[in-house]
This record gives structure tokens, C-alpha cells and sequence, in this order.
């Protein structure tokens, strides 16, 4: 891993002693961008960070608030690559993450080693408004999760997003849009993947993960991409609408969450001696989601919804008995909308609702209220962000109360 980043800085180093030349760059654009004297090819280099205190307690109402416990912690700290290759037509896109919360996760799968690869995909416009990705990104899921966590409208994504999320995988997805009219936009998605998340090194398990998308845009498209942006800091001048829906289907899944969670174990036979023999219990999960995005002017309002079902809910051994392991079924909505105040400054709002098939996860009902206070110097580049959220889970008489800031720079 150290290597890794040493080689890197090493380059960036390199590469800026080259182009040292280059004066005109603005905040927020990158740190230098290059294109070949040939135009060939072009780089776009950028690092960001976030710095983010958590503090927490627990809200009782007999007992009152009780002695709670908080962090200080690099929430996020990246590089990013990007720019074209050979034509314009093909353009690239490269994110590493270097903190421990983006590179968790390494097992058996990953060969132990550090999820350090965020993106590595490639983008061939080959055909009018055909473009066809390959690589390792983000599925063309639900909304918020598209969204880059650079971009956010609060200090983080919701609880719909952490419990139903399709997150990243590797494969192919074929994208298309048109317009019908002057304005009303319409755009195709279709993902084929493996099926297990970012950096598995593993020959597949199980199936394939099969996603689709269409969204919706009756009012043309939003400045600067507005739509895949938590706050309006580009104030539409006119009403603009997104409206996406997600259908996910992944057959013969091995995780608890499609491609997400845990790898569902199980015992699959005998041998000679009577000893267990193991494997990963598979079961077609599908998702659905649905969202919008609505702006204009300084308001801005995001809604979503989302499902998971599953062929067989609850985790068996080859014998039929259940392991107490389980697919993460149930659904969730998620509603926030803010209001960005001409010197920069938003209020925001948030309600998030996941319910669990109770019967199957034992997990009850949580609701959380967030309330969000940010202030923007350069739009997303460079921002304060801070939110206090309540969360009640029903059939328990404690609740949370979370209080977060955020300090957001992205060159």
C-alpha cells in the first residue's frame, strides 16, 4: 500500500515539475490538466478530503441523555484521474481511495489486500448517443448513491442508501439517451456485472447481477449535471425534473444484500469422513428503486424508495436447516429538500424510514430527522457541512441523537 502511494506522489511530482508552466488553472478544476501536443490523449489529475467530528448520545426519556461518545476521523482523502485516450470519443475515469474507511473490506475475496480501487472504467461514445463503460464503477442504481459523496446535500448519505444500495461492481453497462421535443430527455441504462462488489479477485460465484434503468427528464437537462448534485448551487432559472427508476436483478446471489453485505456461508455436503463441507448459499435477490430530483431557483428536493426481495429469505444448509443467517429484505423511503440562500448558505431537511421484514431479520422499523446547516465558498469544492439527526427504532424506548461536521476540500 505504501508503495503504491509513494509511486504515485512520485508521479504527481514528476508530472508538475513538467508543467509548472501552466498558470491558468482555477480552483476546483483539478490540480494540472495536460493534452498531448497531438492531442492523443488528455489527464486531469485532482485530489479531495473530508474531515468529519462525530459526536453521539443516547436519548432516554426516563433517564435523560446519557454519556455519549465521539470520533474525529478522515472520512474521505482520494485521487482522481480522468480525461480521454486516443479520442475524445473514449474517455477514462480513475478514483483511489486512501483512507481505512474507503479501502475496508479486504478478504479471502480480495486476496487480503486493501480495497484501495474505487473507479477504473473506461467510457466509448462508439455510436451517436450510444456509450457503451467497461471497468469497475458505480451500478446505475439509486439515485443518492450515484451522487458523488463530494456532492452531498448533508454530512452523508441516509440509512436507505446504507441498507439497500448497489454500490459498485465490475462489468459492462451500455447507456443511450434521446430527446423527444426540444427539452424532454429520456436515458437508457443496462449494467451486466459480476456481482460481488468492487476488487474481488475470485472467480465469479454464483450468477451474473442484471440492472436496468430509465430516467426521465420532461423539462431538459439541469445545469452542469444538477441532477446528480445534492444542493442547488446552480439556481435554475426554470423548473427542472428527474425522475429514475431502477430494477436489479441478481440471480444466484451469495451476499446478504445482492452484491453488498456478507457472504452467505453454508454448509453443502458431507464427505467420506462425515465432515462438513462448505460453500455459499445462493438465492435470486432483486431491488427496485425509485427517485426524483426536482430544483429551481435555491430549493432543491430529492425523494427515494427502495425494495429488496428474494427468492428464499433465510439461509439454509443442504439438509434444509437454517443457518440464522438471512438475505437483508424489506424497503425504505428517503425525502430531503433544502433551500440555498443567496450569500451560500442552505438549510436542509431529511426523512428516512427502512423497514425490515421482521419476520425474517428480527430487525424493527428506524426513523431518523435530520437537520442540516452547510455553507458553501466554492460551490462543493469547498464547504462546511453540519447536521443533528434524531433516531427512534420502533419497539424501543431509547433513542439517538447525532451530531456531525464536515470540512469538504476538493481541488
Amino acid at each position: 500500500m505504501r508503495k503504491v502511494v509513494l509511486v504515485l506522489v512520485l508521479a504527481l511530482v514528476s508530472a508538475t515539475g513538467f508543467t509548472q508552466d501552466v498558470t491558468n488553472n482555477k480552483f476546483g478544476k483539478g490540480l494540472y490538466n495536460v493534452i498531448a501536443k497531438d492531442s492523443s490523449y488528455s489527464m486531469k489529475f485532482a485530489i479531495r478530503m473530508q474531515s468529519l467530528y462525530i459526536g453521539e448520545w443516547n436519548v432516554n426519556d426516563t433517564d435523560g441523555v446519557s454519556a455519549g461518545n465521539s470520533q474525529f476521523l478522515i472520512r474521505r482523502a482520494r485521487l482522481k484521474f480522468g480525461g480521454f485516450a486516443f479520442s475524445p470519443k473514449v474517455k477514462y475515469k480513475i478514483e483511489l481511495g486512501l483512507t481505512n474507511r474507503d479501502i475496508s473490506g479486504a478478504s479471502s475475496h480480495t486476496k487480503n489486500a486493501p480495497r484501495l480501487i474505487l473507479d477504473a472504467v473506461v467510457k466509448w461514445n462508439f455510436y451517436k448517443n450510444f456509450t457503451l463503460w467497461a471497468g469497475q464503477t458505480k451500478l446505475p442504481g439509486n439515485r443518492e448513491r450515484v451522487v458523488s459523496s463530494a456532492n452531498l446535500q448533508l454530512v452523508d448519505r441516509s440509512k436507505l442508501n446504507s441498507n439497500f444500495n448497489i454500490d459498485r461492481d465490475m462489468g459492462a453497462q451500455l447507456r443511450h439517451h434521446f430527446k423527444l421535443g426540444k427539452n424532454f430527455t429520456i436515458r437508457e441504462m443496462v449494467s451486466v456485472s459480476q456481482g460481488e462488489g468492487r476488487n474481488v479477485t475470485d472467480v465469479n460465484l454464483g450468477g451474473y447481477q442484471y440492472t436496468s434503468r430509465l430516467e426521465i427528464l420532461p423539462f431538459g437537462k439541469f445545469q452542469s449535471k444538477g441532477d446528480y448534485i445534492g444542493s442547488s448551487v446552480k439556481r435554475e432559472e426554470k423548473p427542472k425534473l428527474a425522475l429514475g427508476g431502477t430494477y436489479d436483478l441478481h440471480d444466484r446471489a451469495v451476499k446478504t444484500k445482492s452484491n453488498q453485505g456478507k457472504y452467505m456461508e453454508n454448509v453443502i455436503g458431507v464427505d467420506e469422513n462425515g465432515d462438513d463441507i462448505t460453500g455459499y448459499f445462493e438465492t435470486d435477490i432483486t431491488t427496485i428503486f425509485a427517485d426524483m430530483m426536482f430544483k429551481y431557483g435555491g430549493f432543491s428536493m430529492m425523494g427515494e424508495y427502495a425494495m429488496r426481495t428474494a427468492e428464499q429469505d433465510s439461509v439454509t444448509n443442504f439438509d434444509g436447516t437454517k443457518t440464522g443467517k438471512y438475505v437483508s429484505v424489506g424497503k425504505g423511503m428517503n425525502f430531503q429538500m433544502g433551500y440555498m440562500f443567496k450569500k451560500n448558505w442552505e438549510v436542509a431537511g431529511r426523512y428516512t424510514l427502512t423497514e425490515w421484514d421482521k419476520d425474517i431479520t428480527g430487525k424493527d422499523a428506524q426513523t431518523q430527522y435530520t437537520l442540516g446547516l452547510s455553507k458553501f465558498f466554492k460551490g462543493h469544492k469547498l464547504k462546511v457541512q453540519s447536521d443533528i439527526t434524531y433516531s427512534t427504532t420502533e419497539d424501543s424506548p431509547d433513542s439517538d441523537l447525532i451530531y456531525r461536521l464536515q470540512f469538504d476540500l476538493h481541488f
